[in-house]
């Protein structure tokens, strides 16, 4: 009896569980992909001003890391 109770449990699982995936995938929309390509060019990291000021700051920055470290010795 034991057997048959365990068997109608398993099968009533996966009767339950396909019929959650089921509607789940009916749920699900279709793939809506719209691809913007900008071919004007207008990117702010593509100007060499932005780089320089970049670089710069990046120099300060590492300067005065290293002018503290030093001070502390």
């Amino acid at each position: 009896m034991k057997t048959i109770t365990n068997t109608l449990a398993k099968a009533a699982l996966f009767l339950t569980s396909l019929f959650i995936s089921m509607v789940s995938f009916a749920q699900e929309k279709s793939a809506n992909i719209d691809v913007d390509v900008n071919t004007k060019g207008d990117n702010w990291y593509a100007q060499p001003w932005v780089w320089i000021v970049g670089g710069a700051v990046f120099i300060l920055l590492l300067v005065a890391l290293l002018k503290s470290n030093r001070a502390k010795e």
